[in-house]
């Protein structure tokens, strides 16, 4: 009888082997860093999708007036959905996609510090996101924005005289339940990433050695575990609001309707820099690479990431100028968002310092990069022009701050995004891709972008609200609507360029060798793609451009020689 039981033990010990050795199971079992990284990156540009068909269906039914393409339900569903998508289900996640590939390379690490915690928090990730997308299967798609507003998204019973303006349904608790999980995937991935980052570091690489794009991981983390409990508490509130009986943010019983704002917004302003920090990374690292220069001002960009991060958590309220904040109030919250502009121009300084009179090779990466300065530039003046209280007014929940999100995190992240794969494909793969098709991708993408996006400041300006599903004829609005479809659809067509330089490259693209690149940080120092133990030995730090050092050790012995 033992010996029948162990034989069984063994046999499956065995079967449990054979699955994880196969190629399907080493993906769904493994805790391979670069693995996880390439699997978050893959599901995040395919929510890309999702979210862009859904972005497409909002401007398909706005291109003329009176559009009857769907229906205004469908319509709140989609839009919502699209928000949601774009920000928890493509940014955070392909932000977290290159970090987990390329942080530990660049720490000169074999790993990341927890890597089953690694794996747990992207198997939530795809839950999650799978359980968002799967409420279109019950009609009962998240339809009350991805800022969900309390005490609009209440239950008709816990609305009470108000019911008309509430949200039956099972719609907002698809979301509620959807981002809680999320933030479970995030939590676990920041606070890895800390600890990778602190205390997994190559012998001599200092604070400040660490490469720029794992500074801006660093905060962007911190900015996470320290923002995210803000929405958690809020959506536990409105759970409760909806199916207790409590009344957290309903004023006839006691409670507070600015509660959601403030609670939510605590969140969703770090949030913004969440999603664009590993962006100014990103760059930091390309454009020294493709100038032939140091970065310039290195302890400036690194050193203005933090201040950003501290920043990001005293300009919440400028979402509520038009609540009927105290004067005081709305003195304070657009004084810090005048400031917070200004460790982000550092930033960009520096960029344009590190390009001056370097040696330009214009790569896909390094068009994307450029392209990224210019339109989160135009996002970052508008604003700034949001800052100011008396124009806020004027112009808070018209098309102009659509304009002005999609120029920061579509200009801004999206650009960043395409300009990280073009540059580490290479290393991922061992694949170089198509620069002829890159360079198409691009144009299409920046003149889509400004033709979607542009037309949306005109808009607002003429007073057209956001969030609406429909316009008359006789405002002139017609043309604009028209001219930011047509862009809409070319930001479309790029992508499936994109899509197509991608799996054509896989396939047949020319082969990069470890360096494509004549790169400065450690992940280059590898095999492309890495082994799965990334370094044969842990190498030794003594610049800010350690690969680089490596190559060049009559430049470093010299430089040795000075210090």
């Amino acid at each position: 009888m033992a010996t029948s039981t162990i034989n069984d033990r063994a046999t499956t010990v065995v079967r449990e082997r054979s699955f994880s050795e196969s190629y399907l199971g080493e993906w769904l079992t493994t805790t391979d860093h670069k693995k996880i990284g390439i699997m978050y990156m893959v599901t995040a540009f395919f929510f890309f999708l999702v979210g862009g068909l859904e972005a497409l269906l909002i401007r398909t039914q706005l291109a003329v007036p009176n559009g009857k393409v769907i229906s205004p339900e469908t319509y709140n569903q989609i839009f919502t959905m699209h928000g949601t998508t774009m920000i928890f289900l493509f940014v955070m996640p392909m932000m977290a996609g290159f970090g987990n590939y390329v942080v530990p390379l660049m720490m000169g690490a074999r790993d990341m510090a927890f890597p089953r915690m690694n794996a747990f928090g992207f198997w939530i990730l795809l839950f999650g996101g799978i359980f968002l997308q799967s409420s279109y299967l019950f009609n009962a798609a998240p339809n009350g924005g991805w800022f969900m507003y309390a005490p609009l998204s209440l239950t008709k019973d816990a609305c009470g005289i108000h019911a008309y303006n509430c949200t039956p349904g099972m719609n907002a608790d698809f979301w509620i339940l959807g981002t809680t999980l999320l933030g479970v995937s995030s939590i676990s991935g920041s606070l890895n990433f800390v600890v990778t980052i602190l205390k997994m570091r190559a012998p001599g690489m200092s604070i400040n050695r660490i490469p720029l794009f794992s500074w801006m991981i660093l905060v962007m983390s911190f900015l996470l575990l320290f923002a995210l409990p803000s929405l958690t508490t809020a959506s536990v509130f409105l759970l409760l609001d909806r199916h207790l009986g409590t009344h957290f943010y309903q004023y006839a019983y006691g409670g507070d309707p600015l509660l959601w704002q403030h609670l939510f917004w605590s969140f969703g302003h770090p949030e913004v820099y969440i999603l664009i920090l590993p962006a100014f990374g990103i760059t930091s690292e390309i454009l020294p690479v493709f100038s032939r220069k140091p970065i310039f001002g290195y302890t400036f960009i690194a050193w203005s990431g933090v201040a950003i991060g501290f920043l990001s958590f005293t300009v919440w309220a400028h979402h509520m100028f038009a609540v009927g904040l105290p004067p005081v109030a709305q003195a304070f919250f657009a004084s810090s968002t005048a400031l917070i502009a200004l460790p982000t121009a550092v930033k960009i300084f520096n960029w344009l310092g590190t390009i001056y009179k370097g040696k330009l090779s214009l790569k896909a990466p390094m068009i994307f990069s450029l392209g990224f300065i210019g339109m989160f530039l135009i996002g970052g003046l508008n604003g700034a022009a949001l800052a100011v209280v008396p124009f806020d007014y004027q112009i808070t929940d018209t098309y102009f701050v659509v304009s002005h999100i999609h120029y920061v995190l579509f200009g801004g992240s999206a650009m960043a995004i395409f300009a990280g794969i073009y540059y580490w494909f290479p290393k991922m793969t061992g694949k170089l891709m198509s620069e002829k098709l890159a360079q198409v991708h691009f144009w299409l993408l920046l003149i889509g972008m400004n033709l979607a996006f542009f037309p949306m400041h005109l808009l607002g300006l003429l007073g057209m609200p956001r969030r609406v599903y429909t316009y008359p004829g006789n405002l002139g609005w017609n043309e604009l609507n028209l001219m930011a479809t047509i862009g809409a659809f070319m930001v479309g067509l790029g992508v499936m360029v994109f899509v197509f330089n991608f799996f054509k490259s896989l396939k047949d693209g020319k082969e990069s060798g470890s360096d494509p690149w004549d790169a400065f940080t450690l992940e280059w120092d590898t095999t492309s793609p890495p082994k799965k133990y990334n370094f044969l030995t842990i190498p030794v730090v003594r610049s800010r451009r350690p690969f680089y050092d490596k190559k060049n050790p009559e430049i470093a012995d010299w430089k040795s020689a000075i210090h």
